[in-house]
């Protein structure tokens, strides 16, 4: 069936509930398992016009939180695996946004499935917010297991 099984997260609860899913999944299919988590660009949207973000994510404090936030999320994911009996391929992708992020390294793997939870976003939250999720699934050709 599922050979290569990408899951995505960003280390919030609802997330992990998609980790642990995504790794029964690829424990119970005797698939790889590819653990991802993204590191969006900081912009407040009138900055990225002006070009001042490239300037905000060169600063090294910058860089240094991001990468310990993401040690955090993937070290989680890391005892999740263990208790599972699994060994994932940990990835971190910087200065991204997560849809982008999450398309690109199912193509870049060869995964054949996406796990990736949904965070419930509804009707007004959803328009103004956009859902990473839903971005997913539009532009991605791979199938995708949203979990709620």
């Amino acid at each position: 069936m599922y050979r290569h099984i990408l899951i995505a997260t960003d280390g919030s609860e609802r997330a992990t509930k998609g980790v642990q899913q995504g790794l029964a999944l690829a424990g119970s299919l005797q698939a790889k398992a590819t653990v991802l988590t993204v590191s969006e660009p900081i912009s407040t949207g009138f900055d990225d016009a002006l070009g001042w973000s490239a300037v905000a994510t060169s600063l090294p404090d910058f860089q240094n939180a991001r990468d310990e936030a993401a040690r955090k999320v993937l070290d989680g994911v890391t005892a999740l695996a263990s208790a599972a009996g699994i060994v994932p391929q940990l990835l971190h992708v910087a200065d991204r946004y997560a849809a982008e992020a999450i398309v690109d390294t199912a193509e870049q793997q060869g995964c054949d499935l996406i796990v990736m939870a949904s965070h419930g976003r509804r009707a007004l939250g959803r328009l103004l917010l956009g859902s990473q999720t839903s971005e997913v699934l539009a532009r991605c050709g791979v199938p995708v297991l949203v979990i709620r």
